[in-house]
């Protein structure tokens, strides 16, 4: 059997083929080939259209079918990674009524820590391991409040991969980590969470049908399926956010167990076997996707919104015709701490390590006569590393504290000097893998249509690429701390 994996990023759709057999992948496309547009009408909003994504779809598979490698009617199943906490509204015809208020909009926040207020004493936080916050459900609420209109259309919410399902099946369904998302998910009581459903006043009927995370999500449309050229045979069979997902393709299932990703926002997600919860909500503990009833597997989510993104912003302002290999191999010939630059990497909404507040980036100590702009591509980097300490710490108070960190060999962690900063100034060895989140997701439909015994069987082909040692912790120690300093002003 062959499986397609689909995911869904915030930059643009990436889908890859592989042999259930082999675990390889036989081909790969994105589409498309610049970064997606995010909408942002007013400051701390962030959108995107959903019917984009469905047609960029749509095209990175017809892409990747013209690669001739396949045939397409040999996929038999389909899983759909994606960006995570993202509200999709959808009438009784299955059209989106608005755009997609995406992950790092910021809008709800006051809405959910007014409903966290009120349900605190409730033993809210101990039930659902996190606040309501600015996630799913409390930007459904922003709708309800503020464009009533749309509301009273709603036939269902959804996140965004289960939009994706449903354009592929016409179904419409969802999985405990993917409610868990939005903190509709009680931990307790391992069911849907009535109590903000209450809270917010939201129908049980606008809630998709709960399945769990690998089973049959449905069949290919038969339309759909003859202009993919797919089989009406293939079903969806997997659906998870992209961290759980990621997790999921390093092998990172067990409590203890940790991954890191540095793509447009940063993330480092621990596993644990207790419900585990920040008393300040600074991390957030969704349900991982090997969580049943009889074993408790949470994963711990600590969200950095500005990190690639930051990259990504630098380069464009200061080296447009450079590829970002070249930007590394001339910042690296700049010595660590970038000549005194401190860089705080949160221009890209409410950061909730920072207790949701907004920052913004800063670019502090230039001296004009100095710097210049291969000083400020390695103080990105490092900065970036930097924030990544500050979250890990809130982790490690929270009673995890890992021995090693996997990431895939992707993103930022491309990069030598972002390498480097990392281990350096997390003081943690960091394995890198051949990873990538539409390969996880192709796989993780496998273990969905049960063509592999175990989770485990489906990635034993992992290929680790290097380890990279702490080194030169003294000097980052001594950087972090300055760089803490400047970021403790500004909360």
């Amino acid at each position: 059997m062959l499986l397609l994996g689909i995911d869904l990023g915030t930059s643009f759709i990436k889908v890859s083929i592989v042999d259930s057999q082999t675990g390889k992948r036989i081909a790969t496309a994105q589409f498309p080939e610049s970064e997606a547009e995010i909408i942002s009408h007013n400051k701390g909003w962030a959108e995107q259209d959903p019917i984009n994504w469905w047609e960029n779809t749509k095209k990175a598979i017809l892409k990747a079918n013209s690669s001739g490698l396949y045939n397409p009617k040999d996929i038999g199943a389909i899983g759909i990674a994606y960006q995570m906490h993202g509200l999709v509204i959808v009438d009784k015809d299955q059209k989106a009524l608005r755009n997609s208020i995406i992950w790092c909009d910021s809008r709800a926040v006051d809405i959910g820590n007014t409903a966290y207020s009120n349900l605190e004493s409730e033993g809210f936080l101990q039930s659902h391991l996190n606040s309501p916050g600015n996630f799913t459900a409390s930007k459904l609420a922003w709708v309800k409040q503020n464009e009533p209109e749309v509301y009273d259309r709603v036939y269902k919410f959804m996140l965004p991969g289960d939009f994706i399902c449903m354009c592929l099946t016409k179904e419409i369904n969802s999985n405990p980590s993917s409610i868990s998302e939005g903190i509709l998910w009680n931990f307790e009581k391992n069911e849907l969470s009535e109590k903000l459903m209450g809270h917010y006043g939201f129908d049980r009927s606008l809630v998709p049908d709960i399945q769990p995370v690998f089973s049959d999500y449905g069949s290919v449309d038969s339309r759909i399926a003859e202009e993919l050229g797919l089989s009406e045979k293939a079903i969806v069979s997997y659906k998870a956010g992209d961290q759980p997902n990621n997790s999921l393709s390093l092998g990172v299932l067990e409590a203890g167990e940790v991954a890191a990703t540095a793509g447009t926002s940063g993330v480092i997600y621990a596993v644990s076997d207790q419900l585990t919860y920040d008393k300040d909500s600074r991390v957030n503990s969704f349900v991982h996707v090997n969580h049943n009833e009889k074993q408790n597997n949470v994963g711990v989510l600590l969200c950095i919104n500005g990190t690639g993104i930051q990259n990504s912003w630098i380069k464009k302002m200061t080296a447009k015709s450079l590829s970002y290999n070249e930007v590394n191999d001339k910042a690296a010939e700049v010595a660590i701490g970038s000549e005194g630059i401190i860089v705080l990497p949160f221009g890209n909404g409410a950061e909730r390590m920072l207790n949701n507040k907004t920052v913004q980036g800063h670019i502090e100590n230039l001296d004009f006569v100095r710097h210049n702009e291969v000083h400020l591509w390695r103080a990105v980097q490092e900065g970036i590393a930097h924030s990544f300490r500050y979250g890990l710490d809130i982790i490690r108070e929270n009673n995890i504290n890992p021995n090693i960190i996997k990431a895939g060999y992707a993103n930022m962690f491309l990069s030598p000097i972002f390498q480097e900063s990392f281990a350096g100034v997390t003081q943690v060895p960091v394995e890198l893998y051949e990873n990538d989140g539409s390969v996880g997701a192709a796989l993780g439909a496998g273990i969905g249509a049960k063509e592999y015994n175990d989770k485990m069987e489906a990635f034993s082909g992992l290929t680790k690429i290097k380890t990279i040692e702490p080194k030169n912790t003294e000097i980052y120690d001594d950087l972090y701390i300055k760089w803490k300093n400047s970021l403790l002003q500004k909360l």
